[in-house]
């Protein structure tokens, strides 16, 4: 039974390593909810695509993500619901439906898609621990989202809601 405290120590080490965060990882507060994401990982996936992504938009005058500042307004109480919101919109809606010729963009999408469904898993699992409630400011906020990409054919929404990306990376890096 030498082994038996060696194994222990090694055993330990590796779960408390499998809780840390990895090296690019950032922890994100969204009101009582913690989620880790890398963001340097999405930031440089979207990088090498972002301009690809919005040549394909035809429409330049309208954006879905369309108040971005109003986003900087959310209470830090409703932060949880509506980054839930937004995380199973790119999941559910967007990323299903941004397919190109290009392999290397498809391959960077489904990357980026990876990302948000499994900060989507945590963020949801924390959104029913601490029972987080949607105020009406985050819903009417979420519910213009998807009126703006409504409004337009799938595909083409899609293209543009990835194409701005960036708003919502910004948000939450800013908060």
């Amino acid at each position: 039974m030498r082994g038996s405290p060696l194994f222990l120590c090694l055993f330990s080490m590796s779960c408390w390593v499998n809780l840390m965060p990895t090296a690019g990882d950032k922890i994100f507060h969204f009101g009582a909810c913690r989620v880790s994401m890398s963001m340097t990982e999405i930031r440089a996936g979207f990088t090498a695509i972002k301009a690809k992504i919005q040549s394909r938009d035809p429409i330049r005058t309208l954006s879905i993500l369309s108040h971005p500042q109003s986003l900087h307004k959310v209470k830090s109480s409703d932060r949880c619901c509506i980054t839930h919101h937004l995380f199973t919109f790119y999941v559910d809606k967007v990323f299903k439906h941004c397919r190109t010729e290009d392999s290397f963009v498809n391959r960077k999408i489904s990357s980026i898609a990876n990302s948000f469904l499994s900060a989507r898993r945590k963020l949801g699992q924390c959104h029913e621990q601490n029972n987080c409630v949607c105020g009406e400011e985050s819903t009417e906020k979420f519910k213009q989202i998807l009126a703006n990409y409504e409004g337009l054919n799938v595909t083409s929404a899609a293209m543009k809601s990835l194409g701005e990306l960036d708003i919502l990376l910004d948000w939450m890096e800013k908060s």
